[in-house]
């Protein structure tokens, strides 16, 4: 199988981290430089015609390019470690809050980040300036939403560290990088404390 992935975009970031969770190696990576515009060339376009990273393209040359469901086929396939649940009833409240920080926290910043930083207009075209101002006070009021419910359990799912994480940090790190936010600064102590210890794994070193 082979990956196809940028070096420190937010999605393929996302499957990397999953993968070192989970202790998945010997996957063949193929970078792809979206800056310099790869992503939008014919033969991306022909494995992922969304042209969009990442893309998981499988030995018998059928091509996954969601990042969620490059994550669903890797676990079936090494359902150790699991990161999506074990039961119907965790995989449920697991997905649950996967997509709330996905659709919400991650979208958001994605949104900001790319309508109002000048090295992005490259990708976006055009840039909407307002529209991604409003998106940065949208990603602070999730923030604080977050950060409420980190002040009731340990990780964004529930008491284990599970994909939903993954996603939620993999955001707060593209902020982090190009929006030089930080929760704590704002007084989100909780989502700040849980971004520390998010951060001081190994997944998340090796995912950088």
């Amino acid at each position: 199988m082979k990956l196809y992935t940028t070096a420190k975009a937010p999605n393929p970031r996302r499957v990397v981290m999953f993968m070192a969770e989970k202790g998945i190696e010997g996957l063949e990576e193929v970078q792809v430089n979206i800056m310099a515009g790869e992503h939008r060339a014919d033969w991306y376009r022909a494995k992922n015609p969304a042209a969009r990273v990442p893309a998981l393209e499988l030995d018998d040359g059928r091509v996954l390019s969601e990042t969620r469901a490059i994550c669903t086929y890797l676990e079936g396939l090494h359902p150790g470690s699991n990161l999506m649940g074990e039961t119907f009833e965790e995989r449920a409240f697991i997905e649950e809050a996967d997509r709330r920080v996905e659709l919400l926290l991650f979208l958001q910043i994605a949104n900001c980040i790319r309508h109002t930083h000048p090295a992005l207009a490259v990708l976006e075209q055009p840039q909407f300036k307002d529209y991604g101002v409003s998106q940065g006070e949208k990603l602070r009021e999730t923030a604080k939403w977050l950060d409420g419910v980190l002040a009731t359990q340990p990780y964004v799912a529930g008491e284990r560290f599970t994909i939903a994480d993954i996603t939620a940090f993999c955001g707060l790190e593209f902020a982090r990088g190009l929006l030089k936010y930080r929760p704590g600064e704002e007084g989100l102590t909780h989502l700040q404390a849980w971004r520390d210890r998010i951060a001081a794994r190994a997944s998340a070193q090796k995912a950088y």
